[in-house]
């Protein structure tokens, strides 16, 4: 018998592979509702968790920051009130050497300003921080704690600011040129005087009763 030609022998094979039946799946509409639905569950699903997730991350976050801020305004608090102690003795020396010539020679010879006769511990003794309270302005804490709360934490590092300016002013009086010269050395005290007393003694009192208020708001925030 006859071998068939290849090309006879793919057309037997087509004609054989046309001859296989098929089998469609029919599915009717209830079917893809029910898939579609399960999609558009799980999508949202993963939605809501993702929201559930990130808002007990971002409180967390929150009620760190805030408490940060917290034991930062308690120590500046403790050393607002010894820096205050501490420039009421400075004001002290001061007066004294204002009615003592004896002792303003001691203070200014052989044009060296010593201030360890009036400060011993340096203009001032402590230093107010703000690390907490800019760490949280840069996770944007405005926009996560109450307003009244960012009010009075923003007017309290502003006074806190512009008391730990006192050592900048004291220190251009007394390194001027002109506090080196003797006939000047009443001027020159009188400058230092009014420079404690303007930028930090005389805000201490308001300053420490702001450091209260904020704190009391914090763990009232923070509950």
């Amino acid at each position: 018998m006859a071998e068939a030609s290849p090309k006879h022998s793919k057309t037997l094979k087509a004609a054989e592979h046309k001859g296989k039946p098929e089998v469609y799946m029919l599915r009717d509409w209830k079917e893809y509702l029910g898939e579609s639905f399960l999609i558009i569950f799980s999508v949202i699903l993963a939605l809501v968790l993702t929201e559930y997730i990130n808002s007990r991350h971002e409180k967390s976050e929150t009620r760190d920051l805030l408490n940060n801020i917290k034991e930062e305004l308690i120590k500046n608090r403790q050393a607002e009130q010894d820096q205050y102690n501490y420039q009421k003795k400075v004001l002290k020396n001061i007066d004294s050497a204002l009615n003592s010539k004896a002792f303003q020679q001691k203070i200014l010879s052989n044009d060296e300003f010593h201030l360890e006769y009036i400060a011993p511990e340096g203009v001032v003794n402590r230093d107010l921080n703000r690390v907490a309270w800019d760490i949280a302005q840069s996770h944007n804490i405005t926009t996560k704690a109450s307003f009244a709360l960012i009010v009075k934490l923003t007017d309290t590092y502003n006074n806190q600011a512009r008391i730990d300016k006192v050592e900048e002013k004291v220190a251009s009086v007394i390194l001027s040129r002109e506090s080196r010269k003797p006939e000047n050395i009443h001027e020159t005290l009188m400058l230092m005087r009014d420079n404690y007393r303007g930028w930090a003694f005389d805000r201490a009192q308001a300053q420490i009763a702001r450091y209260d208020d904020a704190i009391k708001m914090l763990e009232k925030e923070n509950n």
